[in-house]
């Protein structure tokens, strides 16, 4: 009995996986979605599906549609790349997991749920780690990050790049947060990762993870205070309507994985995986700089909605009440990891 159920799950993910990256020139029928499936009027020979949890104003779609018009040219149409964003292929996990299958292509997103499959990825998410954004991309782009992503391939997941999701801050609709001890007693939704749970604890907070489809819904109902995100989720994500306070504390710099399944990858030729690689690289490139000129426009955004701000907050009593969080997490991931990162210059 244990025998047929386990043939028919694979049947279950090689059907997914010829469904995905066959011969198909199939979109799923939803205006964006047939926008973002042209291809050359021959039919591919592959199809991704591409899929991230935001919508089509932030940096990740715009990075996806970068990529999607790199690759197809570059494979001269024999890839198709259809995008499927806000959450339309699941949460962050679920995309994940449908990268091992096989049943997704691609995903972008942030560190903290890839953690659960390499759990050394942890190492990302701890607050104020890196000295700055320059600081972050030394290591990403190094020796630190090709060994954090190399931990992703026997889960069957390649990490093309690092793209960039920014600057975390806090928010809640309660009261104004200038020091760490104005945090306490607040309910705040964060990732299902040790990272940020420790990081609230460490606030006097209550930690409740929730999907980041089911946040909005989340706040506007009042089943939490607050929530930590990057600028771009926060104005792109209207949570200015279910929010009134805003904490620019960049309690850490959180990298985006862009990633593959390496079921897809390695059905391709040694030619489209070099475009492939390439097309990553050109459009996280592209990404990066937009996600980083973005962030002016965004605070603008809700500055201008009427949300209050406090853009000098005690960063080091936020230093000082996070200081538990390293002495956790280090006995995970290894302080001699966190040095290594600390000391890149």
């Amino acid at each position: 009995m244990k025998k047929s159920v386990w043939m028919g799950m694979i049947g279950l993910a090689l059907a997914g996986l010829l469904a995905g990256c066959g011969g198909s020139n199939q979109s799923s029928g939803t205006e964006d979605q047939v926008n973002s499936s042209q291809s050359s009027s021959s039919s591919p020979e592959y199809v991704f599906k591409f899929g991230h949890l935001q919508g089509g104003e932030h940096p990740y779609h715009k990075g996806a549609e970068k990529f999607k018009s790199i690759l197809e040219e570059k494979s001269q149409g024999r890839i198709q790349v259809d995008i499927f964003p806000s959450s339309q292929l699941g949460n962050g996990r679920d995309q994940i997991e449908g990268l091992q299958l096989g049943t997704i292509q691609l995903h972008v997103g942030s560190v903290a749920p890839v953690a659960n499959f390499a759990p050394k990825m942890n190492v990302l998410s701890m607050p104020y780690l890196f000295e700055n954004r320059e600081h972050a991309l030394k290591v990403l782009d190094g020796e630190i990050g090709n060994e954090l992503s190399k931990d992703l391939e026997s889960k069957g997941i390649l990490n093309l790049m690092f793209w960039e999701n920014g600057y975390r801050h806090l928010t809640n609709n309660v009261r104004p947060i200038k020091t760490a001890a104005d945090a306490q007693g607040l309910k705040l939704r964060v990732q299902e990762s040790p990272a940020y749970i420790s990081f609230v604890k460490a606030l006097g907070s209550t930690p409740t993870p929730i999907p980041f489809g089911e946040l909005y819904t989340a706040m506007e109902q009042k089943v939490v205070d607050g929530q930590e995100n990057p600028l771009a989720q926060i104005a792109t994500n209207k949570f200015n309507e279910v929010q009134k306070y805003l904490t620019l504390n960049s309690h850490t710099y959180d990298p985006a994985v862009f990633l593959m399944s390496k079921l897809a990858y390695d059905q391709l030729p040694a030619d489209l995986q070099e475009a492939v690689r390439e097309a990553a690289k050109e459009a996280g490139d592209y990404q990066r700089q937009l996600a980083q000129e973005s962030e002016g426009n965004f605070l603008e955004q809700l500055k201008a909605s009427g949300m209050s701000i406090e853009e000098n907050p005690d960063i080091d009593s936020f230093r000082k009440a996070v200081e538990p969080v390293y002495v956790e997490l280090e006995a995970q991931v290894g302080k001699d990891l966190v040095e290594k990162i600390r000391n890149t210059k």
